[in-house]
């Protein structure tokens, strides 16, 4: 059939469809004989119900039911024909002065725009490197140690500090008054690994067994008590015991404990060093890969489709939404969330989506069996049974299509790399893994 479609604005199109009456008659008699077979209504037999009576009851809704189908099928045979790639549901509205034994209708819709992708030989992305080096390895033992640390009794006289698990009486009162959760007694925490409050841990640094003392305290603005954040309380401490902490020493025991297979410090350490270059390698392809996107949508030109977008911010709102729930807000689900707050990141993501899927269909970037097989089996090469998780991903549809979507982002990040200009810089394994100190 010959289409027309009207221009709008850039992204909008129209269509009128015409749908023959016979053809929607036709259809509401066949449902509602289907419907009469199986109806049940008071006075009458089931499927015994006369045709008038299921007519009357029910042929308002499966009327607007079909004039839906139909209009829908119109829709989608006109929409390919015309080859247009339609983004969105369309808006359809009957129009007035149909033609004899029609019902006509104007579909007004977006479709999505031409991506152009700008001359990549130009773009200039900053590719980060890092090694694992021994002190990351030290580092990491040093955890390790610290999670099958055990502690002593220090002996009388000597004083709280780091490192060190100290039991204290606290109560603290703010204006001489006390106040929800401010009070404990034997309370047992970790001297200078960021349990407390910076100035709890400083008053309590330094004290010995059965002292006191009377310290100011200032709650920060963002506490989670909303009580008394903002408010400064005045505590008093004892300290009841300060026990030393025992790390266990590195060596052929700590790595049969850590299961590792030969038992070995130096199989401990080769480990380590294997799961931290696992652990690099991604959080390098990540940043590289965010640095990719961000000079691929740098080089894009392209309309979007405001439809797009809206579901998009749905989406991004229906997410804030079940955050709070999972927060414990209640009715979270009919929090007022001004929807401009998630415009920006809505069309970033729809830009960025429109832009990756141009440059996979235009180069052929598309996942390949091989290596959605290769990405699972890294995935799965740090669980202690690989092939259950092997099984797990390749088991669910969903699942496997997350993995596509992750290895059609590293083709598309490999494809940029080698085209761009690449400028290279090495950062430390501290700074790529966001450690201080």
């Amino acid at each position: 059939m010959s289409v027309t479609v009207e221009t709008l604005e850039k992204l909008e199109r129209k269509i009128t469809l015409s749908v023959p009456l016979t053809v929607i008659q036709t259809e509401v008699d066949t449902r509602l004989k289907r419907l009469a077979r199986t109806v049940k209504m008071d006075g009458f037999r089931p499927g015994k119900v006369p045709m008038n009576v299921v007519a009357q009851r029910y042929g308002y809704s499966v009327q607007y039911e079909v004039l839906n189908d139909k209009v829908g099928e119109a829709f989608a045979v006109a929409a390919n024909e015309a080859k247009l790639r339609v983004a969105g549901q369309p808006r359809i509205t009957e129009k007035d002065g149909a033609p004899e034994g029609q019902v006509t209708f104007d579909a007004i819709f977006e479709v999505f725009p031409e991506v152009k992708i700008g001359d990549l030989s130009d773009a200039e992305v900053e590719k980060l490197s890092a090694d694992v080096t021994d002190s990351a390895i030290d580092k990491t033992i040093d955890i390790l140690r610290k999670q099958r640390r055990t502690f002593a009794q220090r002996a009388q006289g000597a004083a709280a500090e780091d490192g060190d698990r100290v039991s204290v009486d606290f109560e603290g009162k703010i204006d001489g008054e006390p106040f929800e959760g401010g009070k404990a007694e034997d309370f047992q925490f970790l001297v200078g690994e960021g349990q407390m409050l910076k100035e709890f841990e400083e008053a309590v640094r330094g004290m010995k067994t059965g002292e006191s003392k009377t310290f100011p305290l200032a709650f920060p603005a963002d506490y989670h008590g909303k009580d008394v954040a903002g408010k400064t309380a005045d505590f008093l401490v004892t300290v009841k015991k300060i026990e030393a902490a025992n790390l266990p020493e590195v060596n052929d025991a700590l790595a049969k404990s850590l299961g590792i297979a030969d038992g070995s410090v130096d199989g401990l350490r080769a480990d380590i060093k294997k799961n931290l270059e696992r652990e690099v390698k991604f959080r390098l392809l990540a940043r590289n890969k965010q640095a990719v996107m961000d000079a691929l949508v740098a080089k894009a030109e392209l309309d979007l489709p405001n439809s797009s977008v809206q579901a998009e911010i749905g989406r991004l709102l229906e997410g804030a939404r079940a955050d709070l729930k999972q927060r414990g807000l209640k009715d979270a689900d009919k929090a007022e969330i001004p929807e401009d707050v998630f415009r920006p990141q809505a069309e970033r993501r729809v830009r960025l989506g429109l832009v990756v899927a141009e440059l996979v269909r235009a180069n052929e970037l598309q996942a390949k069996p091989e290596q959605l097989k290769a990405h699972i089996d890294e995935l799965a090469a740090s669980y202690e049974k690989p092939e259950d998780v092997v099984r797990w991903y390749f088991g669910d549809r969903q699942r496997l299509a997350e993995v596509e979507a992750v290895v059609i982002e590293n083709n598309v990040t490999d494809f940029v790399l080698g085209k761009a200009k690449v400028v290279d810089k090495a950062v430390s394994f501290d700074e790529l893994m966001g450690q201080q100190g």
